[in-house]
């Protein structure tokens, strides 16, 4: 196999193989079966790149934060004159992950920008595009400076957006703000804590100080945006950033601080629908989001293989459960970044010791036993042992591919897992997200 695309086609293929069994489990267990293939397909088969409008006037920060949720200059900078022309929608693509950004010409420009498009102005352009495809999210961005500075004119624009969506495919996406430009609120000498370390040498007061205005901003464009109650409506949530990134002309990095990021990220991911999410987990290449799709993957993928498992079929279901489990870490090596073959899913199994085929007999063996001393039983100990199985290896997959421990510490883990420990840390989606 080679390919990027190559293990899901795998996972695919397993997919079929549970589907042609459906007819032979019991009806309840079918429909429960279908619903987490639902999952399985919706995630990693049918996914498509997210959809975002970004909406704000020049100089907000729109393209310093589309480079800076991929870590890489994939959107122009206009540094003193604005760039964006007119409203297109943008492919923006980075090692197989996707986002399809729609790039607002900058409202209230002072003049115009490089790619001036003279028969339209910045609203209708972006109306034209808007009647393309619906976005799955809104996200305005506003400079921290500007919270408070005729403001009004960009949640006018940002109605009208609102608006046009609405009128052209009659859906209301979410809406996430965005405070840019953090970095540069007092004290201006005090540095956010950044991928490069936190800001430990700072005095706390300044720190503090500095926290506290970024609190401020804000609070200050959320009560203008609330003020409206067409946006007040479709708000879901606030965030303060610092995007900057710096590259040499020889296209090196020449300086990273980036602030809470991965936090906005986050709350992208959140509000997607799942079909956009893998693509997302990909693009930015956020761990807590990472950790969550898999969390996500092995679960649904658990539940399949313990209701096979359970269900009244003899040694015919050996050959999808073990495609199952390997179609799941192909999926959690692909979400990390990384493209592995059969070969590959099969030596990682091995690694850490999870003998499917063992596990197998055993279940196998158990059955028997149980049909003795306690008939009926069976099937509830060969879905449990099904069950805790996936659970351990999607544990582990986590570890290797998308932590980055060793083979070592993924063994570990399935351990851990597989004899009802904690394999990992909470993700910190678990805790209150939905769609988790």
């Amino acid at each position: 196999m080679s390919g990027s695309d190559d293990p899901l086609k795998a996972l695919a293929r397993a997919i079929e193989r549970i589907e042609e069994l459906l007819e032979r489990l019991p009806l309840d267990v079918a429909k429960d079966v279908r619903s987490r293939i639902a999952t399985l397909r919706t995630l990693l088969l049918d996914k498509r790149p997210p959809a975002l409008v970004l909406v704000g006037r020049r100089g907000a920060g729109k393209s310093s934060v589309v480079n800076a949720l991929f870590g890489a200059k994939v959107a122009e900078l206009g540094h003193v004159t604005a760039q964006t022309g007119r409203g297109r929608w943008y492919d923006y693509t980075r090692e197989g992950g996707s986002m399809s950004i729609l790039d607002t010409r900058g409202l209230q420009e002072g003049a115009p920008p490089a790619e001036h498009d003279p028969a339209r102005s910045a609203l209708e352009s972006i109306a034209v595009e808007l009647r393309i495809k619906a976005p799955d999210l809104i996200v305005f961005i506003a400079k921290a400076a500007d919270v408070d500075a005729a403001i009004d004119a960009d949640l006018d624009a940002l109605e009208h957006v609102l608006d046009e969506v609405r009128r052209a495919h009659r859906v209301q996406p979410p809406l996430i703000v965005v405070v840019t430009h953090c970095d540069l609120l007092e004290p201006k000498s005090v540095a956010l804590p950044t991928a490069s370390g936190p800001a430990s040498t700072q005095p706390k007061e300044d720190i503090d100080e500095k926290m506290r205005n970024v609190t401020l901003a804000e609070q200050a464009i959320t009560r203008r945006v609330d003020a409206r109650a067409s946006l007040r409506d479709r708000r879901v949530t606030t965030i303060g950033v610092s995007a900057y990134m710096s590259w040499r002309p020889n296209g090196s990095l020449r300086a990273d601080e980036r602030w809470r990021i991965d936090d906005l990220a986050v709350a992208l991911f959140r509000q997607l629908p799942d079909a956009g999410r893998a693509e997302l987990a990909r693009a930015t290449r956020t761990r807590a989001v990472q950790e969550e799709l898999a969390s996500t993957l092995t679960k649904a993928t658990a539940a399949i293989c313990a209701a096979i498992a359970a269900a009244p079929i003899p040694v015919a279901d050996i050959v999808p459960l073990t495609a199952l489990q390997a179609g799941l870490v192909a999926g959690i090596a692909w979400i990390g970044g990384r493209s592995i073959d059969t070969r590959g899913t099969a030596e990682f199994l091995g690694s850490v010791g999870a003998n499917v085929g063992m596990a197998f007999a055993l279940r196998e063996a158990v059955r028997a036993l149980l049909k003795i001393v306690a008939p009926g039983g069976g099937p509830v100990v060969s879905a449990a042992i099904a069950f805790s199985g996936t659970m351990a290896i999607g544990a582990a997959a986590r570890a290797y591919y998308i932590r980055g421990l060793s083979i070592e510490d993924a063994r570990r883990a399935f351990r851990r897992k597989k004899t009802g420990g904690s394999a990992e840390k909470e993700s910190p989606i678990d805790r209150d997200d939905p769609k988790g």
